[in-house]
């Protein structure tokens, strides 16, 4: 695997942040039709989501380096994206909704290339996920920032999901209670803690990556979500932050 080549794409996560702190990515509440060709809402998350299952299953699945610990990790990985490709998207209130062909077409690159430096990695270091591995502080650490970001995401995304239960597909609400008493986005925030959290059970540069361009998506994005929010209703708490509590 070549190393320059991650750190590029590394690079490339760090210096897209900034514009998308100042262009809103046109879907969900952000749509807008001056993106080209939309296709279904719900089938585009299927689709942009779906790859980096795949991928990150199929190179895993044909490395010759397998290991108990490695399979343990890759089934981390492989449980985030079955529900968030094959079970979340089915959930979505999006009525008729439709997202950009062109964002879905960036999500496949960025889950594709994460997908695949991931599974290729984990399935070709056996010498380093040996069963000792287990009692590893980056192990231990990591695996408890894992496990505490997805129970935040997933609590998050199904709250929100609740408000919209019985109302339009085009109506929201205030979002409160927990989390969301501090921060617009506990949903973004959990997502972050997980993957930063699975970079450092696996301290691999592959999984780096990802937790970098999870992260440098998301906090623009959570940031987005915050405008918008103080933009449509007028008594949203004022001593809210987007996305870190109190910092961000």
């Amino acid at each position: 695997m070549n190393e320059t080549l991650i750190w590029v794409w590394i690079g490339l996560a760090v210096v897209s942040m900034p514009l998308q702190f100042v262009i809103a990515a046109p879907y969900g509440r952000h749509a807008n039709r001056k993106w080209g060709p939309e296709i279904n809402n719900k089938t585009g998350w299927v689709i942009m989501e779906i790859v980096s299952l795949l991928a990150f299953s199929y190179f895993f699945i044909i490395g010759n380096g397998h290991s108990a610990v490695a399979g343990i990790l890759a089934g981390l990985f492989v449980m985030h994206y079955i529900h968030r490709s094959l079970i979340y998207p089915f959930m979505l209130r999006t009525g008729s909704k439709k997202m950009p062909l062109a964002i879905v077409l960036f999500a496949i690159l960025f889950n594709v290339v994460n997908g695949s430096i991931n599974g290729i990695y984990l399935s070709s270091h056996p010498e380093q996920y040996s069963m000792d591995y287990l009692l590893q502080p980056n192990f231990i650490i990591g695996g408890i920032m894992f496990i505490a970001g997805v129970f935040i995401n997933v609590r998050s995304d199904y709250y929100l999901l609740s408000l919209r239960k019985n109302t339009p597909p085009s109506t929201y609400v205030i979002p409160k209670g927990g989390l969301f008493n501090r921060i617009s986005c506990p949903n973004h925030f959990g997502e972050i803690v997980e993957w930063v959290g699975f970079a450092v059970m696996c301290w691999s540069l592959p999984a780096l990556a990802f937790a970098v361009w999870t992260l440098t998506n998301l906090l623009p994005r959570a940031w987005q979500h915050h405008k918008w929010y103080k933009r449509r209703f007028e008594d949203y708490p004022k001593d809210r932050k987007a996305v870190i509590p109190s910092v961000l």
